[in-house]
């Protein structure tokens, strides 16, 4: 006899949550299916396999699970009408396909994805393939789409309505691994099929930003550096950003604004990068020990070092929605920052951590040094991150020529 149960799996999230499956069992084996719902334990009961009345929404929670919960009974019902010895395989191929048609919808997947993506509190995930989302439904004119129309032609079209758009190979390039990330999940649960798989035929590694990595010499960075701030006071925040990322190997900006003042100590400061999830201990040289005496002076109250972040246990879109507007500002003011320093360069906030690279690199340190203070995963990231840098030695070269 089949039985069907919905369960908190084991399997900690980011969040500190936990996934919801439902548990088919038949003949002393068992197989899980993923649901859309996450829940911390004091909101789940055990028991009865349903949500406490500590989650906010428990009651229509628990009415979707009650759904969840009967279409698989019903699936169970029938196979057990057609025979007797039917499989969990079978049962899943009618409870994933056969049973549910939307399923095999991407536009529905996709939005239950980015659904799961914002509440395990990844939210640039989030953003990213929402935007694909509405780029791909205004190519595709409607949400009727499933996994399967997604050819290799229907990609290479998407790709040229992208270009009519004014699209670029980067931004392009973002979009079709948005979509091919998407098909993997779809693949990993039985969703989409992996023949059908149209990456294999169109490939999106051709998709490459041809915009060269722009770089500060030191000199240059030295010239943000020494800053009259008496005489440009509202630019004291943005200077002191860019140059404490610069010293502390190009730390990005989502991570300098969730650093908080238990990361450091008298000469380190401790973080993992958002990122890579790579583990960095650094220095703290004397331009970041200003840097962190001048917040310390000038703290507004938070477990944070940088102001940008106004108060502590904000939520994951909250901290989103505060990145996006201080970054805006920060890169506005980076460029009227390069115009008073007289340096021809479009300054961001990415350009801190491409000019500690460039610097390191101007003043000879070997590649596998430079690639392990950028927490690189290998050289040829690293060689391939120094190649689009100006190369001032080159040009020296050429000199002798005329």
């Amino acid at each position: 006899m089949a039985t069907v149960k919905t369960v908190l799996r084991k399997t900690k999230l980011a969040d500190g949550s936990y996934p919801i499956s439902l548990r088919v069992s038949k003949d002393r084996n068992s197989k899980f299916f993923q649901t859309i719902f996450r829940a911390f334990p004091n909101e789940w009961n055990e028991t009865t396999g349903s949500f406490t009345a500590k989650n906010s929404n428990s009651i229509q929670n628990n009415r979707l699970l009650l759904k969840f919960k009967d279409r698989a009974l019903k699936i169970l019902s029938d196979l057990e009408m057609e025979k007797s010895d039917f499989t969990l395989k079978d049962f899943e191929n009618h409870f994933r396909i056969v049973s549910n048609p939307v399923q095999q919808n991407l536009f529905y997947f996709w939005d239950e994805i980015i659904g799961e993506m914002i509440y395990a509190g990844r939210t640039g995930n989030a953003k990213v393939n929402k935007d694909t989302f509405e780029s791909l439904k205004k190519f595709n004119k409607s949400t009727k789409l499933n996994f399967k129309e997604i050819t290799p032609s229907f990609l290479y079209k998407y790709e040229a309505f992208l270009r009519s758009r004014g699209g670029s190979d980067g931004g392009i390039g973002v979009r079709m691994r948005t979509i091919r990330a998407l098909y993997n999940f779809a693949i990993e649960r039985n969703i989409a099929k992996e023949q059908d798989y149209p990456f294999k035929i169109y490939k999106v590694s051709k998709l490459k930003g041809k915009n060269l990595k722009k770089a500060l010499s030191i000199e240059e960075v030295l010239k943000i550096r020494d800053l009259d701030l008496k005489k440009y006071p509202s630019f004291v925040n943005t200077r002191n950003y860019f140059i404490f990322s610069f010293y502390t190997r190009g730390m990005n900006f989502a991570d300098m604004m969730k650093l908080e003042w238990k990361d450091t100590d008298c000469d380190k400061i401790y973080y993992t990068r958002s990122k890579t999830k790579g583990h960095f201990k650094i220095k703290i040289v004397l331009p970041v020990q200003e840097i962190l005496s001048y917040y310390r002076k000038h703290s507004i109250g938070t477990n944070y070092i940088f102001p940008i972040l106004l108060k502590n246990n904000l939520t994951p879109a909250q901290l989103e929605n505060r990145k996006h507007k201080t970054l805006q500002r920060y890169n506005k003011e980076l460029k009227e920052i390069a115009e008073i320093c007289e340096i021809n360069k479009p300054l961001s906030s990415y350009v801190a951590r491409h000019s500690f690279a460039n610097c390191l690199k101007q003043k000879g340190v070997a590649t596998d040094i430079i690639s392990e203070s950028m927490g690189h995963q290998n050289l040829a990231v690293t060689q391939a991150y120094l190649k689009e840098f100006d190369n001032s030695v080159l040009d020296d070269a050429i000199e002798i020529l005329v």
